[in-house]
């Protein structure tokens, strides 16, 4: 179980990382479309939390400021343990900012936050599968690179409970 706070897709974004899902579907690959609880979102995560307290969490998220939309450019995939791969994106001085800052708010809580999302260690993300077999890695690799050059626009955000899908929108984009 995890808390996540998500930065959400614009429409037309979110199309585009749902017409990637379901061609991945289509092959054979597994996607958020058909993980777990099946109420994924497409989303670019800020933070995961491991342990946290409800209430204090969102008074932080309540305090940070809101810096309106933010895109990032998609520069190709990432594949990470366990056959999870995802559209890599870039994490400019702004959007590395506002990561660091929301996790430092996040932390004052007492909040556990995983380690790949600790700043500096963050790499931008939009999960792309969520258990490919080694042998099938290129189908992910080339059904991105057909959607390159990409850039990705987040206009709203949330707290996600990763274990059911319920989701908090959040009244701005830290």
């Amino acid at each position: 179980m995890a808390l996540a706070l998500c930065l959400l897709l614009d429409h037309r974004s979110d199309r585009l990382v749902r017409a990637l899902w379901e061609r991945l579907e289509e092959d054979g690959v597994p996607t958020l479309l058909t993980h777990t609880h099946g109420h994924h979102v497409a989303h670019l995560s800020y933070a995961v939390l491991l342990a946290w307290e409800q209430e204090a969490v969102s008074s932080a998220v309540a305090g940070l400021c809101d810096g309106g939309p933010v895109a990032f450019s998609v520069q190709g995939t990432v594949v990470f343990p366990r056959g999870r791969a995802a559209l890599a994106g870039s994490a400019s001085i702004e959007l590395a900012t506002r990561q660091a800052r929301a996790v430092e708010a996040l932390r004052a809580t007492g909040a556990t936050i995983h380690r790949h999302y600790e700043p500096g260690h963050w790499m931008p993300h939009v999960s792309a599968t969520t258990g490919v077999p080694g042998a099938r890695v290129h189908r992910v690799v080339d059904a991105v690179s057909d959607r390159l050059p990409l850039t990705l626009r987040c206009d709203r955000a949330a707290l996600i409970d990763t274990t059911d899908g319920t989701t908090w929108d959040l009244p701005m984009v830290p």
